[in-house]
């Protein structure tokens, strides 16, 4: 199995990270995503997969860092001649959005257009994909894969409800929290994982800021929680992921975030301090995560 990080970044626009998506391809060569945050689909073929190829994709919630490549993926799928529908697992909300989206939705006229061509005609079934909306428990099992899912604490279940993964394929556990704090669902799934691939968004300091400046959700998980979770579950591996921008230099990213974060502690030494507050508790592999760092288990 191979894990590629498509995206690592967090919710504001950054230069050096696209947003969340992690691709999953089997020993057998099939693709699966989890997420599709902007920058999915240029990823994937910077890893030389094409993304007509990808033949299930699992959104965690439908936050737009998460699902804001959807229709770019799916009409880019089409373009590139994938034969058949996507099978798209999402929350609920998911076929609502995807209804607004294509032939009856923002890209309708995109779609008349392109549909004209026999090229086009002849999978049109790749702009209309098979949405399955998920609850708590088996979100979806065959020959290759089995996908669990477990409710997360991150923004209001009426708004939308959000959901970490456990999947097991090949003989190996893959935990993917989502977004989220520490909770029962994510210390759930992630007992005994090979590999844990957890939010860690902000250090305490930042969420400490975003609580008092109730700019935004803190329901986040810091990397000394992180640690104690990893270390709780007895997981054999951790990638910190989503990084909220708090290593980033960006002159733009500083002058607009000024409200988000604190800016004067933002630089690439937060990394240092993300390492050294995991390592409070768990001592085990570790990494932290960057745009198309692979894995292979």
């Amino acid at each position: 199995m191979r894990i590629v990080m498509l995206g690592t970044g967090a919710a504001l626009p950054d230069p050096d990270r696209c947003h969340t998506s992690i691709l999953i391809t089997l020993d057998n060569g099939r693709h699966l995503m989890l997420d599709c945050g902007h920058g999915a689909t240029r990823q994937l073929m910077r890893v030389d997969v094409n993304p007509a190829d990808v033949s299930d994709l699992f959104l965690t919630h439908l936050h737009h860092d998460h699902v804001c490549e959807l229709p770019f993926f799916v009409i880019s799928q089409w373009i590139l001649s994938k034969r058949g529908s996507l099978n798209l697992h999402g929350p609920a909300g998911t076929k609502e959005m995807v209804g607004h989206l294509f032939e009856n939705g923002a890209f309708a006229a995109d779609i008349r257009a392109r549909s004209a061509y026999p090229a086009r005609q002849a999978n049109m079934e790749a702009i209309r994909p098979a949405v399955r909306e998920y609850k708590e428990g088996l979100v979806f099992e065959d020959k290759d894969i089995h996908v669990t899912a477990a409710l997360m604490d991150h923004i209001p279940v009426e708004i939308s409800p959000c959901y970490g993964f456990r999947i097991e394929a090949e003989g190996k556990i893959v935990t993917f929290s989502g977004d989220t704090a520490p909770c029962e669902g994510i210390r759930k799934i992630s007992q005994g994982a090979d590999l844990l691939i957890h939010e860690c968004t902000f250090t305490e300091a930042f969420i400490e800021h975003r609580r008092k400046s109730a700019v935004g959700t803190f329901s986040h998980t810091s990397p000394a929680e992180l640690g104690k979770l990893a270390v709780d579950a007895g997981v054999k591996e951790v990638i910190a992921t989503h990084i909220g921008h708090v290593d980033s230099l960006s002159p733009v990213l500083k002058r607009a975030a000024g409200k988000h974060l604190p800016v004067e502690l933002m630089g690439p030494h937060q990394i240092d301090a993300y390492v050294k507050e995991i390592r409070s508790t768990y001592k085990g592999p570790l990494r932290i995560a960057h745009d198309l760092m692979r894995i292979d288990l």
